[in-house]
């Protein structure tokens, strides 16, 4: 097999079309299904079954799609980290984030990776934390911020900070930030929470546990957002990172306040592959990331955090 015909594999695959794929890689659409056919006839298999809805992988096909998009993608950063100068720090970049994360993280990371390392190109997938810290056992992504994990055998962690989970309210509770809420009164309101197994419902059930009231779940959501969504429209309270409705409070969107009696809070690390080699342009990403976390606690970007490690380490 030859890396036109993973290419094509790949492409098909993530299209669902013999035409849309030869569309995007500028074929003609018997170029592709002769690519298609070759490969099939190489491992013996059939890789796709044709429908009128279009192409659809066979268990084999997602098997080998999968593994030949691994392989495309490494090959593709080798290609970038051996194009610069000696010297420049250039390559791609997968970096995983955790959705509540997003707004205080990622665009500040951007920025800052652009104007350090003009030649790396960041990649960010956004997840959970256990599809996140999957992801990375796979090598899907470089470097992940996840939650409430320490090293396991292929991962290895640096703690960043320590963060308060919140209650969160339409804005008629009148919720605030310097008043922190007990749980006995979280837990008289109606509740929307994370799905029963997320991490976020785990550490929910436990601080809950010291409390005698069973919370009156009005529904469940495995999506932050849909989440907000839900309390916005008054279907109750939730729980949530003060740094994922920290602008929606302070916007008027939503109310919310630190958690007390007892206090419920998380901690975010950075995880990276143990036991290889680690790229310059990850290295590079991971001390940018540091440094930026530890900006965004200082100047208070990032609400209730607290830094987990002295500020003279770099986090890479």
């Amino acid at each position: 097999m030859d890396l036109k015909q993973l290419t094509a594999l790949v492409t098909v695959a993530e299209s669902g079309s013999v035409t849309k794929a030869a569309r995007l890689l500028h074929l003609v659409q018997p170029a592709v299904t002769r690519q298609i056919r070759l490969l099939e006839e190489e491992v013996g298999v059939a890789l796709f079954t044709r429908t009128r809805q279009g192409m659809v992988p066979t268990a084999a096909g997602e098997a080998l799609a999968h593994r030949a998009r691994r392989a495309l993608q490494e090959l593709e950063r080798a290609r970038a980290e051996i194009r610069p100068e000696v010297g420049q720090v250039a390559g791609i970049v997968s970096v995983g984030v955790l959705e509540s994360l997003v707004d205080v993280v990622v665009p500040p990371l951007v920025a800052a990776a652009a104007a350090r390392y003009p030649g790396v190109q960041l990649r960010v997938v956004t997840a959970y934390s256990g599809h996140l810290q999957q992801w990375l056992d796979d090598g899907e992504v470089d470097l992940s911020l996840l939650y409430n994990l320490a090293g396991t055998p292929s991962l290895a962690v640096v703690p960043l900070v320590r963060e308060d989970l919140w209650a969160v309210a339409p804005t008629a509770a009148g919720l605030a930030p310097d008043r922190p809420v007990t749980w006995a009164r979280l837990l008289e309101q109606p509740m929307v929470l994370p799905v029963a197994g997320h991490g976020l419902r785990v550490l929910i059930d436990q601080a809950r546990a010291s409390t005698p009231v069973e919370p009156r779940i009005a529904v469940e959501a495995n999506s932050m957002h849909v989440q907000k969504k839900l309390v916005v429209a008054g279907h109750g309270w939730t729980v949530l990172p003060a740094a994922g409705v920290a602008d929606d409070v302070a916007a008027g969107v939503l109310s919310g306040a630190p958690l007390t009696e007892p206090e419920l809070s998380r901690s975010v690390v950075l995880g990276l592959p143990r036991g290889m080699r680690t790229p310059p342009p990850v290295e590079a990403v991971a001390a940018t990331l540091g440094r930026l976390v530890r900006a965004l606690v200082h100047s208070g970007a990032w609400p209730s955090a607290r830094l987990s490690v002295p500020a003279g380490e770099d986090g890479g």
